[in-house]
């Protein structure tokens, strides 16, 4: 059995301008193991990561490989030493088969596509992957698409793999199915890193814990040995309240009915199916349903996006109590009276933000239609920006930093940030801490909560049942499109939820 480290890193050091965002790193990753890097937003895990696979060169140190130095400048360097890295942004052609991106660029690869595609399903046979290697990637489901992404490191030789986030959009199931693969792959002798923010994952996953703060590393400690806690402790720099502080709704009071509200997707195909239920001012009404239930459709519908076939959706002024039929309003009319939708996509620079422009711009982004006279008035969304910045603890040089150059966690406080902060009296949160580390999760759970606080009708969908259960005054269960049941969230469980998750059936909204 080989004692070496599969890779070692001494003293790695990487600077962007005046940004430090690794300094002087040192750890390993042993043979037959699964490492999980841990830290919070902007602490320099992918940087690092990004060094192992060839995108980044550090400014100082060393990476060892079984005990020899390497110079790694460029992925091909990476792949050549048995490193492969799959990216939280899939990079594949979506009008090729899995088997042709698999071997997409492979220099002296015969252009065998049945000897290929035998030797792709070879690969998922040996570790359990489920994928049809003649399928097209525009016909797949996210999950299937990391397969492909898997899948091509390994028809390459990788013995290292590196995995950004790879968790972000998959459902329960998912996951479950990607950590017995992951295992078998540790149990055939691969090294595998794991960036999540999950700490429940880490725990279920990984046998180490790296943990990086602020660009260096803290701590490496056993997984069997560590707690929730201690790990939040070690991210943050200090103890973490880990509870949600729920109080009981005052003064609820209707502000959004939707009624036997139905809508077809693109293919025709029923998304909505005749959906009801009504949200209170000063509550917080949880979403949960397995990925693609309809949950998307759902706000959008709400917010103006959808298009709607039949049913009704009436916003309650809390002003003057008078009742506004949503169908009838235009995306930016719906916005004015206050009902906003905060989205964390897939994506979050392609739906969310411009991510060539700075933090100030994308906040007049919601405003520039307000503006009295030709030129815009840059300074109240640099005084937003300047707030999210110092409330949400976003990682930037400064207001004036293109939110490209920020880490996904941080792009997505800007996000969030945006959107709470613009005074709302029905805000609808889809999936706001995707991704985000356990701190700055609480910060979001505490300014959800401080909306309730103020009246507003809070409509969150999340994916960990955990929180739902621990946030939310009511749990929605969407199920196929349909409502599958709504319960009060201080007396269900995690079981009652994720039977109703898979009913499918047709209760009456409350």
């Amino acid at each position: 059995m080989n004692t070496l480290p599969a890779i070692e890193l001494c003293g790695v050091t990487k600077t962007f301008g005046s940004v430090i965002a690794n300094k002087d790193v040192n750890l390993d990753v042993r043979h037959g193991e699964i490492l999980a890097i841990l830290g919070e937003n902007g602490s320099g895990k992918t940087t690092l990561m990004n060094m192992i696979s060839g995108i980044y060169y550090p400014d100082e140190g060393k990476i060892f490989i079984d005990g020899e130095e390497v110079v790694i400048k460029s992925p091909k360097d990476a792949f050549a030493h048995g490193i492969g890295m799959i990216h939280q942004h899939f990079k594949l052609v979506d009008l090729f088969t899995a088997t042709e991106n698999i071997i997409l660029g492979i220099k002296d690869e015969k252009y065998n596509l049945k000897q290929a595609a035998e030797s792709v399903k070879a690969l998922c046979d040996r570790y359990g992957f489920e994928l049809d290697p003649k399928k097209k990637i525009y016909e797949m489901a996210v999950s299937e698409k990391q397969t492909v992404e898997i899948i091509k490191v390994l028809y390459r030789g990788a013995e290292i793999l590196i995995l950004d986030e790879p968790t972000a959009v998959l459902t329960p199931q998912e996951t479950r199915k990607l950590f017995d693969v992951l295992r078998k792959m540790r149990d055939d002798g691969k090294s595998i890193i794991i960036i999540t923010h999950k700490l429940h994952e880490v725990l279920a996953i990984s046998d180490r814990v790296a943990i990086l703060r602020k660009g260096e590393h803290v701590a490496t400690v056993d997984t069997a040995t560590t707690s929730e806690a201690e790990l939040t402790e070690l991210m943050v720099g200090k103890k973490v309240s880990l509870n949600i502080d729920r109080t009981e709704p005052r003064d609820a009071t209707p502000r959004l009915f939707v009624e036997g509200l139905n809508c077809l997707g693109h293919d025709g195909v029923k998304v909505l199916d005749n959906v009801s239920f009504t949200a209170l001012g000063g509550e917080i009404l949880g979403i949960a349903g397995i990925a693609g239930s309809g949950q998307r459709e759902l706000l959008e519908a709400i917010a103006g996006l959808q298009h709607i076939e039949s049913g009704t959706i009436t916003y309650r002024s809390p002003e003057d109590g008078e009742d506004t039929d949503l169908r009838d309003k235009t995306p930016l009319e719906i916005r004015e009276l206050g009902v906003r939708l905060s989205f964390v996509p897939e994506d979050r620079l392609g739906m969310g933000l411009v991510g060539d422009m700075d933090i100030v711009d994308n906040m007049m982004l919601r405003s520039y239609s307000y503006g009295k006279s030709f030129f815009l008035d840059r300074d109240p969304p640099k005084h937003l920006a300047e707030d999210i910045i110092a409330h949400l603890e976003v990682v930037t040089p400064s207001a004036a930093t293109p939110v490209r150059r920020l880490s996904g966690g941080n792009v997505q406080k800007v996000l969030v940030g945006r959107e709470i902060s613009s005074a709302p009296t029905v805000l609808m949160a889809a999936y706001p801490v995707r991704g985000l580390d356990i701190n700055s999760s609480y910060l979001i759970y505490n300014l959800l909560n401080a909306q309730k606080e103020k009246g507003v009708a809070v409509i969150f969908v999340g994916e960990d049942l955990d929180v739902l259960l621990e946030l939310c005054d009511r749990i929605l269960v969407i199920g196929s499109g349909r409502v599958t049941g709504i319960v009060d969230a201080r007396t269900s469980t995690k079981e009652e939820i994720g039977l109703l998750m898979t009913k499918g059936g047709s209760d009456d909204g409350e």
